[in-house]
């Protein structure tokens, strides 16, 4: 059975040592969860993923809240949460304190602007391992390819586009389910 302290411990890494948002948590998340303490496989992780993705919310609160309610409860997501968004929330105090200070400093201004590259990385590495080990192909990769350009080139919203996708994959598997009961 997965300790508390372990969990608290495993969230707090990880919302500490990540930086760039929610989707860049993915990979210390995947390396916390599934490979270091196995208290998580493969499928359980993307499930989470899906799952704290399709909530409303913060991505990391969720997260935490689903890994830790799947792992111990309610306590568990509690617990998780806590760890989760300690070190953020004081690390934003600090910036609001200081952040006009520094505000118009150039190498401050340099360090974020090279850290935008990193955030990229961050999350297109999870990306790629998702889309591994959901077998995801060449077959179907047009599907998230094609979301992407509606939204960036055609201005649509994003909201429309899951809507669209989460209703065009219930037909599919609800037909292709149908179709596999006929043969």
């Amino acid at each position: 059975m997965v300790k508390y302290c372990d969990l608290f411990y495993s969230f707090f890494k990880v919302g500490t040592f990540t930086v760039g948002g929610g989707y860049a948590m993915i990979p210390l998340m995947q390396r916390e969860l599934v490979e270091r303490h196995h208290w998580l496989d493969e499928k359980e992780f993307l499930d989470c993923v899906a799952l704290s993705q399709a909530m409303p919310g913060v991505f990391a609160v969720n997260m935490a809240s689903v890994t830790g309610q799947r792992l111990r409860g309610p306590r568990g997501a509690a617990v998780a949460i806590v760890g989760n968004i300690m070190m953020p929330i004081v690390f934003i105090l600090l910036l609001a304190m200081f952040f006009r200070a520094f505000r118009e400093n150039i190498y401050v201004e340099r360090i974020f602007i090279g850290l935008r590259p990193c955030v990229v990385a961050l999350i297109a590495a999870p990306v790629f391992n998702m889309a591994r080990s959901a077998n995801v192909g060449w077959r179907n990769v047009w599907i998230p390819l094609f979301c992407a350009l509606l939204i960036w080139l055609f201005g649509v919203n994003p909201v429309l586009v899951v809507l669209a996708a989460a209703l065009l994959g219930y037909l599919y598997s609800h037909f292709n389910q149908n179709e596999t009961k006929l043969k």
